[in-house]
């Protein structure tokens, strides 16, 4: 049987042998879910999906999401939907959860567009030749597995925006990732920073609730942006302190 090496942190490694769980079995279901979840997100044909109206899988994406592959499949045209489209996808639809995201980073939602028109897709997302039928990148496939996982390690039982963030910022080979990272967008801060917004959404909403009429989509986004700077800050200085007093930090 081949063998594969997973490599641990220190500290999970010692709790997993503590703890006595069953690291070959763990890491098999874990990679046989995965398989399956990147196999099916590889062989779906968007042609066929009705964005519309999601059924299956789909039912677990939000409408931004949706809104979010559909446009990102419209500007791939006939080739294949990668990263970068996905991306564009995200920009394009404007009033999404990861772009305040982005914005609470200081990063410049112009500059990441002039970017991604700058960089050259990745060698695999490039097609030979236009495919028989639409479907995902090996990157953008991976991103979108990512996306799932980010989802389901936040207790969600939906697929939004900020979890295809984390997602294309996770995955290591496409272009979509590339100019993240370049602009600041790391993992762990990304993973930071939208669990201050959700935070910040939360409480946002609860004082939207008790206000009287509600506030235009422009100043509700600009209140949005303010509640996710607020809860950023401090909630990224508890976690560095809890890292720095199990030994993450290093």
């Amino acid at each position: 049987m081949p063998k594969i090496n997973v490599y641990l942190p220190d500290e999970l490694a010692e709790a997993v042998k503590q703890a006595g769980v069953p690291v070959s079995a763990v890491c098999q279901r874990a990679l046989e879910q995965a398989v399956r979840r990147v196999t099916a997100i590889r062989e779906t044909v968007l042609t066929d999906l009705d964005l519309d109206v999601p059924t299956g899988a789909l039912t677990h994406l939000t409408a931004r999401t949706r809104t979010v592959l559909k446009l990102a499949a419209e500007q791939a045209g006939t080739a294949s939907v990668g990263t970068e489209h996905l991306l564009a996808g995200l920009l394009g639809e404007g009033t999404n959860l990861a772009l305040h995201v982005l914005r609470a980073m200081d990063i410049d939602l112009d500059q990441v567009k002039r970017d991604l028109a700058r960089h050259e897709p990745a060698p695999s997302e490039q097609p030979a030749e236009a495919p028989a039928s639409q479907g995902f990148s090996a990157p953008a496939a991976n991103a979108l597995e990512f996306a799932v996982n980010e989802a389901i390690a936040l207790g969600h039982n939906y697929v939004g925006c900020e979890h295809l963030l984390l997602g294309l910022v996770a995955e290591p080979d496409g272009s979509a990732g590339q100019v993240l990272r370049a602009l600041g967008a790391e993992p762990k801060l990304t993973r930071r920073a939208v669990a201050a917004a959700l935070a910040g959404y939360v409480h946002l909403r609860a004082q939207t609730q008790q206000s009287p009429p509600a506030a235009p989509a422009q100043g509700q986004a600009a209140a949005l942006a303010a509640a996710i700077r607020d809860e950023l800050q401090p909630l990224v200085q508890r976690l560095e302190r809890l890292e720095a007093h199990v030994g993450l930090d290093t």
